[in-house]
């Protein structure tokens, strides 16, 4: 399985706001608020720096209950696949390719959609992926009954499932199996 991580070329690849205290964490978001308003990033609401770490600590608990392995207080965040959507969320954008076979999968933790909807009070639809994080075996599974939601998903029309999110604990295998794009 291919791992996609974007990023924006002028900060560089696996820059994580949860590696950040609060303070300095909405002070890069002020930035990119003020110096790149077009972007995605740009556009996120005031509680997003609170939301995400509230979301991570949903996603660290239930992937320990999972027996999942964690050696990072916060994951590096990929997608399942090649997703042309996220292009969009980053000014100039770039992407790099790490391939599951170059990780320990016991760190891996999969969503089937962005975390931050997955595990949302506001997402209630009763899709069966809700509220519900993965491990590599798992996520296979659901792949295989949905398929990719940025295959069938592309504009966000059936709902906010654009990709298959997939959470790195570790640093192992994260920046020694970087492929070139």
């Amino acid at each position: 399985m291919l791992l996609y991580h974007y990023f924006d070329k002028k900060t560089g690849p696996f820059r994580n706001l949860s590696d950040l205290s609060e303070k300095e964490a909405r002070k890069v978001l002020l930035t990119i608020k003020s110096e790149k308003p077009e972007t995605m990033c740009a556009k996120r609401q005031d509680s997003y720096i609170a939301d995400r770490r509230r979301f991570e600590e949903i996603l660290r608990n239930e992937f320990l209950k999972k027996g999942g392995i964690i050696e990072r207080k916060a994951p590096h965040y990929l997608v399942v696949g090649e997703c042309p959507w996220l292009q969009s969320w980053f000014e100039d954008c770039d992407h790099i390719v790490i391939d599951t076979d170059d990780l320990d999968l016991r760190t891996v933790s999969f969503t089937y959609g962005d975390s931050h909807p997955t595990f949302s009070d506001r997402v209630n639809d009763g899709k069966e992926y809700r509220k519900k994080i993965y491990t590599y075996d798992e996520i296979i599974g659901v792949i295989g009954r949905y398929g990719l939601p940025q295959d069938w998903n592309p504009d966000g029309k059936y709902g906010p499932e654009r990709y298959v999110e997939a959470h790195v604990w570790s640093d192992r295998g994260i920046f020694s199996s970087v492929r070139t794009c």
